[in-house]
C-alpha cells in the first residue's frame, strides 16, 4: 500500500519539519502518536476528589503544537473517542461510557477546544518563540477549566452535591493552580526549544 503524497503545507509546524512531506499515512500515525502521548500523560496522576490532577494537559499542549490544528483536534477527538468506547486511556488507566458521568470528563472535552486553539496559533509560529509561546500556553491552559468547571458543577449537583460558583473554583481550579503553571512553563520552554534543535539538524543535513 502506497501513501498519497500531501504538499508540505505553508504553515508548517513541528511534525512537518521532522517528518518532511506530509501524507495520508503519515498524519494517521501522528494522529495515533499524539493520542498515546496524552493517554501516557494521563496516568502521571495525584488522586483527588472530584478531579485528579494529571499530565494530560501539558500532553495535548505538546501534541497540539507539534500536529497542527486539523490533527491536533483529531488526535483530542480519538482520545476522547476511544476512552469512552471502552479503552483504559483516561487517568488512572480508566474507560468507558460512564467516564461521561464523572466530574472531571469535562475537561477532557475541553482538551479538544485547547487542541483546536493552539494548532491554531503554532501554525502561526507561536510555538517558536519564547514570548508568544509562554502568551499560547498561558492562554491553552485555562481553556480546559471553560469547559471542566461547569461540567464538574453540573455533575455534582445532579448527584445531589451542589457546589455554587465558589465551591466550583475551589474544587476545579484552585487545586490546580500550580501544576498549571508548572505544566505552562515546561510547554513554553520545550517547544523553542524543539524548533531550535529541528533548525540545527536542519543546518546540519544542509
Amino acid at each position: 500500500m502506497t501513501s498519497v503524497a500531501l504538499p508540505l503545507p505553508r504553515r508548517t509546524v513541528l511534525a512537518d519539519a521532522l517528518v518532511g512531506h506530509r501524507s495520508l499515512i503519515k498524519d494517521v500515525l501522528l494522529v495515533a502518536a499524539g493520542i498515546t502521548v496524552v493517554a501516557a500523560l494521563a496516568q502521571a496522576e495525584i488522586p483527588m476528589w472530584p478531579v485528579p490532577v494529571t499530565g494530560q494537559t501539558l500532553g495535548v499542549m505538546l501534541v497540539a503544537a507539534s500536529l497542527g490544528f486539523r490533527r491536533g483536534v483529531a488526535a483530542m477527538v480519538g482520545y476522547l473517542a476511544l476512552g469512552v468506547a471502552g479503552a483504559p486511556i483516561f487517568a488512572g488507566f480508566t474507560g468507558g461510557l460512564l467516564a461521561v458521568g464523572k466530574p472531571s470528563f469535562g475537561f477532557i472535552i475541553g482538551f479538544i477546544a485547547t487542541a483546536a486553539v493552539v494548532g491554531w496559533l503554532a501554525e502561526r509560529r507561536w510555538d517558536r518563540r519564547p514570548l508568544l509561546a509562554i502568551a499560547l500556553f498561558g492562554l491553552a491552559s485555562l481553556i480546559p477549566f471553560a469547559f471542566g468547571i461547569p461540567y464538574m458543577a453540573a455533575v455534582l449537583a445532579a448527584m445531589g452535591t451542589p457546589v455554587g460558583i465558589a465551591g466550583a473554583l475551589q474544587l476545579g481550579f484552585v487545586p490546580f493552580i500550580v501544576g498549571g503553571i508548572v505544566k505552562w512553563a515546561l510547554a513554553a520552554a520545550i517547544m523553542p526549544a524543539a524548533w531550535a534543535g529541528a533548525r540545527r539538524i536542519d543546518r546540519s543535513i544542509d
